[in-house]
């Protein structure tokens, strides 16, 4: 509750009275409540889940910052992918978005008490006894500075007489504020890694071993069919004479 507003109203026959009463079974009271037109605010808040280990629960949140939720009861549920889930199924890279509506209600709760009786005795200024419609006497707190309206005038608790039938009546008016919230947390799995490339045929560059020339020695020529050894013998003996003009040479440098 806020701040209490009182409207109170008695009636002395043409009298208007105040009183503050301890209540009884003939004290009658009535209750109503009246509302004024609801306003609403929402707001909507994102994050990725970082880290997420049995109830505890890491948010990196939009702006950066990093929410941690300690011990998050198991009863909590998201509605993710379209389907509900708890905290156990809670998975690292979900996005969850919580979207929550403040309604505020403002109402006034009215609470009358009426009471009929005769003034039996009068303390003035501060109380009045009233004889009420069983026969039991009861005591009245008088409201300081009460002003009362006796038939046109207007009197104060002194102006009050034995005998002079009271219907009091106290309105009280108190201003509340509902407020009630709504919340709704949804999201989304993360996006699953992207499949491997399709099966694509490889080229293979076989590498086939080159045969290894090795060199040989080449084969005498051979002599054509026409020719024979009678060149070399000849050859041969043009040598041998020439060997043997040399040494006569020689001899007669001598």
């Amino acid at each position: 509750m806020n701040s209490k507003a009182a409207r109170l109203v008695v009636v002395v026959g043409a009298v208007c009275l105040v009183f503050v009463l301890t209540l009884n079974a003939q004290v009658q009271t009535k209750t109503s409540t009246t509302s004024q037109a609801p306003t609403s605010k929402t707001t909507v808040e994102r994050g990725t889940i970082v880290y997420v280990s049995g109830n505890d629960l890491v948010i990196k949140m939009e702006d950066g910052t990093l929410r941690h939720f300690n011990n998050v009861p198991d009863s909590a549920r998201a509605i993710v992918d379209g389907k509900e889930i708890g905290i156990r199924d809670a998975k690292v890279g979900m996005k969850l978005e919580k979207t929550v509506t403040v309604t505020t209600t403002p109402k006034t709760v009215t609470t009358v008490q009426s009471v009929t009786g005769k003034v039996w005795q009068i303390m003035p200024p501060t109380s009045v006894i009233l004889t009420l419609e069983d026969g039991s006497n009861q005591q009245f707190k008088i409201p300081k500075n009460q002003k009362f309206n006796v038939d046109g005038q207007i009197v104060d608790a002194w102006g009050l007489k034995k005998g002079m039938r009271v219907s009091a009546t106290k309105i009280v008016e108190v201003p509340e504020t509902i407020i009630q919230h709504q919340q709704n947390l949804t999201g989304s799995s993360p996006a699953p890694p992207p499949p491997p490339p399709a099966d694509q045929p490889i080229l293979v560059v076989e590498q086939k071993a080159l045969p290894v020339e090795v060199a040989q020695a080449a084969p005498p020529a051979a002599l054509p069919k026409t020719a024979s050894a009678l060149p070399l013998v000849g050859l041969l003996g043009l040598l041998s004479l020439a060997s043997s003009f040399g040494l006569r040479t020689a001899r007669k440098s001598r």
